[in-house]
């Protein structure tokens, strides 16, 4: 017996909702997008910087739209004081929003 796909059968009943979408609704309704959107760039900054970056920070966190960074490397930290712009958009453009306003070096 060989399974056949049944396009009637596979379509969602109305009214149900993909957990996708009720996952956003939920985040969105009890305001944890911003919290939310803080918490990804931290677990994903090797993804949006890089992993030579990443490697070589030791802190990061947002707060209040500014985002500080600890860098071990002071040359590094140097090349990334003149690319703080560089820096804001990678981000926002990552996030599809307005997260990060300005960069502190501490």
């Amino acid at each position: 017996m060989h399974y056949r796909f049944d396009k009637e059968k596979s379509s969602r009943k109305p009214g149900i909702t993909p957990l996708k979408e009720a996952i956003d609704m939920m985040i969105d309704r009890y305001k944890l997008r911003s919290r939310f959107d803080q918490s990804y760039v931290v677990a994903h900054w090797d993804k949006i910087m890089g992993s030579a970056i990443a490697s070589r920070t030791k802190s990061i966190y947002i707060k209040d739209r500014i985002l500080f960074l600890q860098i071990e490397s002071a040359p590094l930290r140097s090349e990334l004081i003149r690319a703080k712009s560089k820096i804001i958009e990678l981000i926002n453009r990552e996030m599809k929003s307005n997260l990060v306003e300005d960069v502190i070096f501490i």
